[in-house]
């Protein structure tokens, strides 16, 4: 099992058509953004622009998080209104106009993979997914088998469990919770 802990305050800025985007993790670290070649990808973007159109991605599957406030959208012309944490998913390939100013969370994942899910929890878990993500939404304690791992507003923590080795997760406070399976 390998544990890596990702700091937002580690994070380079890039641009995007509406904003910046902080990529967090490209997996695998091989994959290429541009390429469109990778299993999955977190980012946190910042949308600066009204209206906004956002990235199309073929052969992608994805969840957005608003981190700051509510979100007014248009998902291939049908309009849509998400609450702060309230998870919005979509077929990376839709045309998604954005309404709303504000920062994200962003977990992209191959169509290729049929195993996914995100949830907001603060409850304890107990699993053996794959791959296992935690993205911090307040400072937050999350212990890992015990093993305490203090974490800032927007920090992310990453679980590679290739043995899928039962883990057992406490949180102090609420976080998103992604679960993988290849």
């Amino acid at each position: 099992m390998n544990i890596h802990l990702l700091p937002k305050k580690d994070c380079t800025a890039s641009i995007w058509s509406g904003g910046l985007t902080y990529e967090y993790l490209i997996y695998p670290k091989t994959a290429n953004y541009t390429d469109r070649d990778f299993i999955f990808r977190i980012s946190s973007a910042t949308i600066e622009k009204e209206p906004s159109e956002f990235t199309k991605f073929k052969g992608y599957y994805r969840y957005l998080v608003m981190l700051d406030n509510g979100l007014q959208i248009e998902i291939n012309k049908e309009k849509k209104v998400y609450e702060k944490y309230e998870i919005m998913e979509f077929n990376s390939d839709d045309e998604v106009t954005s309404y709303t100013k504000g920062i994200d969370f962003n977990w992209m994942v191959s169509e290729k993979i049929p195993h996914h899910k995100l949830k907001i929890t603060n409850s304890n878990q107990n699993c053996n997914a794959q791959i296992i993500i935690l993205y911090s939404l307040h400072t937050t304690i999350i212990k890992i088998n015990e093993k305490p791992y203090n974490l800032n507003p927007y920090d992310l923590l990453v679980i590679e469990n290739q043995e899928k080795e039962h883990i057992m997760l406490h949180f102090s406070d609420e976080c998103l919770f992604g679960i993988l399976d290849f």
